[in-house]
């Protein structure tokens, strides 16, 4: 079982090491947001760490929107989809879950 003494964080509360992420840092990240990651939740972490791997940033929101849409569609690739797996702010929950570095343009 992970817990905040396993791991090293940056000032905003991310993952400080990016090798240091797996599966369980997600549940533990994701747990301290009171979520249950579903086959849903990892395809967005998944798509995530892909996204992050191509470009090394993490996306905004409205990037994160619009490259979901053009993989997975219109009813994936929209805020209120993405709100209701990641209800904290979609693009900032979802990539601290996805072990990520915080999007430069969120507050």
């Amino acid at each position: 079982m992970i817990t905040s003494k396993d791991l090293k964080l940056d000032k905003h509360g991310y993952l400080a090491n990016l090798e240091d992420w797996n599966e369980d840092v997600a549940h533990y990240f994701a747990a301290a947001d009171q979520l249950t990651l579903s086959t849903e939740h990892w395809e967005i972490i998944y798509f995530l760490r892909d996204f992050y791997q191509q470009y090394k940033l993490s996306p905004a929101m409205r990037i994160l929107v619009k490259e979901l849409k053009k993989k997975y569609g219109a009813k994936k690739g929209n805020s209120v989809y993405l709100q209701s797996l990641f209800p904290k702010g979609p693009a900032k929950q979802a990539t601290k879950i996805a072990g990520l570095p915080k999007p430069v343009r969120c507050i």
